[in-house]
């Protein structure tokens, strides 16, 4: 356990460092903000960026895999807006925001650094490939069940329009999809390109890291931790499971993408999930303590999964 823990342990410490030197008026917030607007709008989409563009399509997007992640996160999601309804009373428009928490872990910011000082950069291959769906498929997801949820309501063209919007307004789908263009259409980056973006590209998940600590003291824990626990428990425990039987005994998928695959659906809520409750104005306070007790717990509960899976 001491050597899992070794594995995860300093990517929170990164996390914790942000965490304190912001909460403690050694670094503005803003700070913090300016940190995640320069990872989340340049560096980590042009890291997602390369590797797309460099990644063997072909080999890399298996249907059983994402069959196997996608599956547990809808159903995390369903799970997440009945527990809200049924066990905790929260109207339509917050059981939707609640389960949309459960479905969108944070597979970038924690899952490719978890999972590159467990497995190797290699095993990253897998992780991109879902990375490529996450956004559409999360926010797809979320937004149309949130404009049928709402009693105010619109119709189907402009709950269609809300979609596109908040899926190509995202830097990080902007990254994937040129992404896919250069590697699709065969395009050789330049070296001196390739040698700046990846200068970019060392410095994105580290700063990244060090910039979500510092934005988590915004949030704290504001109320509601009963459903945020049902959240965290749905994100943490049943979709690393779900897709842990399914890439195992249904479909047999390879050890190597099994592991990335179930590191990435252990993932935390992201600061999305947050994000998500705002735009709508509904579950804000059950939304962002999801986030923060999540990662708290994610220090144990990714260690017990890495015990499982196994080390290469």
């Amino acid at each position: 356990m001491l050597a899992l823990l070794e594995v995860v342990v300093p990517v929170f410490l990164v996390i914790g460092a942000g965490y304190l030197l912001i909460r403690f008026g050694v670094f503005p917030i803003s700070l913090a903000d300016e940190l995640m607007r320069f990872t989340q709008g340049f560096a980590i989409p042009l890291m997602l960026f390369k590797a797309i563009a460099e990644l063997d399509l072909s080999r890399t997007f298996d249907p059983a895999l994402l069959i196997s992640f996608y599956t547990g996160g809808l159903t995390c999601f369903c799970l997440g807006i009945v527990g809200a309804r049924l066990i905790f009373r929260r109207r339509p428009g917050e059981a939707v925001a609640l389960g949309f928490a459960a479905l969108f872990s944070n597979t970038v910011l924690l899952g490719l650094p978890i999972t590159e000082r467990a497995y190797g950069t290699a095993a990253l291959d897998t992780n991109f490939a879902i990375i490529a769906l996450h956004a559409p498929f999360g926010y797809l997801l979320g937004i149309t069940a949130m404009e049928i949820s709402r009693a105010d309501g619109v119709g189907p063209i402009d709950t269609a329009r809300a979609v596109v919007r908040a899926m190509f307004r995202n830097a990080l789908t902007i990254g994937l999809l040129l992404g896919f263009a250069v590697n699709l259409l065969a395009i050789n980056l330049p070296p001196t390109a390739s040698a700046a973006i990846d200068m970019v590209v060392r410095a994105a998940l580290p700063t990244a890291l060090f910039g979500l600590g510092g934005v988590l003291t915004r949030y704290g824990i504001r109320g509601s931790l009963g459903a945020a626990t049902m959240v965290v428990g749905l994100s943490l425990i049943l979709h690393p499971l779900i897709t842990y039987g399914l890439a195992t005994a249904v479909f047999a998928l390879p050890i190597e993408v099994t592991r990335s695959a179930v590191v990435t659906a252990a993932m935390a809520p992201g600061v999305n999930a947050y994000v998500f409750a705002s735009l709508y104005n509904r579950a804000m306070g059950a939304a962002a303590t999801a986030v923060i007790l999540g990662t708290l717990l994610c220090v144990l509960t990714t260690s017990v999964w890495l015990a499982i899976l196994g080390t290469p």
